[in-house]
C-alpha cells in the first residue's frame, strides 16, 4: 500500500467512467476538478461518476475542487496569434478589441492603475517579457518588448513585481464556490493565495454554508512566500503551485521553495501536494522522460504527502498509463527508508492538543522501536490521523471514523487509509473488532504488532488520551 498519495486532474481525457474507474483501480486517491476548463454540467457528471465507482468499488477517492482565482489573461488577437519583436513597443489596454503587434487587450480592468513604470509583464508561462514604460493610470499601459514571441489569444499575464488590486475570490469563482460547496467537495484550492486573510476569506464562507469542505492554499504569488507561516497556519492543506509561482519568481528559486514548504508542512501536520509539469512529456508520450522520473522522486523524498498530474491525465493521450508510471515511481522510492521517522515533539505551548499530540508522537515512537506494522486512530475530526501522518511512521495509518465526511478528505493524507466505523461499544470490544476487519482485509497477520490511539471512555468521543500496543 503506497503512502504518497496521486491527484490527477480530471478532463476530456479523463471524464469518463472507463476512463476514470481504472485511473482510481490502478492508484489515483484524488480527482482535482480545474473550474478554469469546463462547465458546471460537465464537473457533475465527473463528480457523480466518481462518487458512484466510491460506492461500487469500496474506494474513497476524494474530490478537489480548484478555483480558477484572479488569473490575468490577454484577449483575443488576429490571425491564430501575433509577432511581438524584441526592442518594438506594444500597447496592453483594458478596452476590448482583437489584438495585433502594436495594441492587445486584457481582462484585468485595473491594469493600468496597478502597474508602475519599470515593472515586468511577462506573457505566456514568461515565454514574453515586457517591461512596462508609461501608464495612463486608466485604460492603456505602453510596454517595451524585452524578449518577443508569437502571442496568441486568452494566454496569460504574470506581473511579478506588481501588487494586484484584484480580490482572491472573483465574481466567477464565487459562482463555481457555490457549485462545489452544494457538491459537498472535500477540498477547495484556493489560487493565486496572498496572505491568510485570503484563507479565512473562504473558511468564512464555507462555515457560513455549513460545509465540511477544507482548503488548499495553492502557492504561486511572491506575496504568499512573505507570509508563508500565517498561511500555513490558517490553512488545511498547501499546494506547491510550480507554473506560475516558477514565472513569478526567478525559477532557480523554486526547487529550495519547494523543500521548505513541505518541511514546514510536515511540522505543522497540514498536507501538502507538489502540482505542475511532474510528467508533462505523457501528455503525448507512453513513458515519461527520466528527468520527469527523478523530479517525482525527489517530491516524494522530500516527504510529499502527494503529487500532481495536470494536462497528463485531463487532455493526455494516455491518462491510465500515467498513473500508472507515477504509481510505479511512488512504490519503488518508498521501498527505502529516506522518507520515514520525521520526530516532531509536541509543543507544550498547544495545551488544548498536547495530550492527544503526545499521544500520537508517541504512538509512531513505539511502532518503530517494535516494528507495528498499523497505527490505528479512531477520530471523528480526523485530527490524529494527520498528526500521526505528520510523524511518517512505517507503519501503515489507519483511520477509523463515524464520520462519513472525512472518509474521502483523509485520501489525501499522507500513508492514511479511512474506514467508517460506528459502533462505541466499549474500548476493548472497539480494538478488537478492527483487528478482525483490518485481518479479514489482509492489512495484518498473525504475529503482527499494532497500536490503538483512542479516547477513554470511548463513547464519549472526546480527546486521544490512550494508547494500546498488542498482537494480532
Amino acid at each position: 500500500m503506497k503512502r504518497t498519495k496521486v491527484v490527477a486532474t480530471i478532463g476530456p481525457s479523463s471524464a469518463s467512467r472507463e476512463a476514470l474507474e481504472p485511473m482510481i483501480l490502478e492508484g489515483m486517491d484524488v480527482a482535482r476538478i480545474n473550474f478554469s476548463h469546463g462547465s458546471h454540467e460537465d464537473h457533475q457528471k465527473v463528480i457523480e461518476t466518481v462518487r458512484a465507482i466510491n460506492t461500487d468499488r469500496n474506494t474513497n477517492t476524494a474530490i478537489l475542487a480548484d478555483l480558477q482565482g484572479p488569473k490575468l489573461r490577454i484577449g483575443e488577437v488576429e490571425n491564430n496569434g501575433v509577432q511581438l519583436v524584441t526592442g518594438e513597443t506594444i500597447t496592453i489596454t483594458t478596452r476590448e478589441q482583437k489584438g495585433t503587434e502594436k495594441v492587445v487587450s486584457t481582462n484585468y480592468k485595473h491594469f493600468a492603475e496597478d502597474v508602475q513604470p519599470g515593472e515586468a509583464v511577462l506573457l505566456d508561462d514568461g515565454k514574453i517579457k515586457l517591461k512596462v514604460k508609461e501608464t495612463d493610470g486608466k485604460e492603456e499601459v505602453i510596454c517595451d518588448i524585452v524578449h518577443g514571441g508569437v502571442l496568441s489569444s486568452k494566454k496569460g499575464i504574470n506581473l511579478p513585481n506588481t501588487k494586484i488590486s484584484l480580490p482572491c475570490l472573483t465574481e466567477k469563482d464565487l459562482k463555481d464556490l457555490d457549485f462545489a460547496l452544494e457538491q459537498n467537495v472535500d477540498w477547495i484550492g484556493l489560487s493565486f493565495v496572498r496572505s491568510s486573510d485570503d484563507i479565512r476569506e473562504l473558511q468564512a464562507i464555507i462555515q457560513k454554508q455549513q460545509k465540511h469542505a477544507r482548503v488548499v492554499a495553492k502557492i504561486e504569488k511572491p506575496e504568499a512566500l512573505e507570509d508563508i507561516d500565517a498561511i500555513i497556519e490558517a490553512t488545511d492543506a498547501v499546494m506547491v503551485a510550480r507554473g506560475d509561482l516558477g514565472v513569478e519568481i526567478p525559477m532557480q528559486n523554486v526547487p529550495l521553495i519547494q523543500k521548505s514548504l513541505i518541511e514546514k508542512c510536515i511540522h505543522n501536520a497540514k498536507p501538502v501536494i507538489v502540482a505542475t509539469q511532474m510528467m508533462e512529456s505523457m501528455i503525448t508520450n507512453i513513458t515519461p522522460t527520466r528527468a520527469e522520473v527523478n523530479d517525482v522522486a525527489n517530491a516524494i523524498l522530500d516527504g510529499a504527502d502527494a503529487v500532481m498530474l495536470s494536462g497528463e491525465t485531463s487532455v493526455g493521450d494516455h491518462p491510465v498509463e500515467v498513473i500508472k508510471a507515477m504509481v510505479s515511481i511512488v512504490n519503488e522510492v518508498e521501498k527505502g527508508g529516506k522518507i520515514y521517522y520525521h520526530e516532531e515533539p509536541p509543543a507544550p505551548s498547544k495545551e488544548d492538543r498536547f495530550i492527544s499530540d503526545s499521544i500520537c508522537y508517541n504512538a509512531c515512537r513505539l511502532a518503530k522501536r517494535v516494528e507495528a506494522k498499523a497505527i490505528v486512530t479512531m477520530t471523528f475530526s480526523g485530527y490524529t490521523g494527520l498528526k500521526v501522518s505528520s510523524q511518517r511512521p512505517k507503519a501503515q495509518t489507519f483511520v477509523f471514523t463515524g464520520n462519513r465526511k472525512i472518509l474521502t478528505q483523509m485520501n489525501l493524507v499522507w500513508g492514511v487509509r479511512a474506514f467508517y466505523y460506528h459502533k462505541m461499544v466499549s474500548t476493548d470490544h472497539t480494538i478488537s473488532d478492527i483487528k478482525y476487519t483490518l485481518k479479514k482485509n489482509g492489512y495484518i497477520k498473525d504475529g503482527d504488532f499494532i497500536i490503538n490511539v483512542a479516547s477513554m471512555p470511548i463513547e464519549e468521543q472526546g480527546m486521544t488520551n490512550m494508547l494500546k500496543l498488542s498482537k494480532v
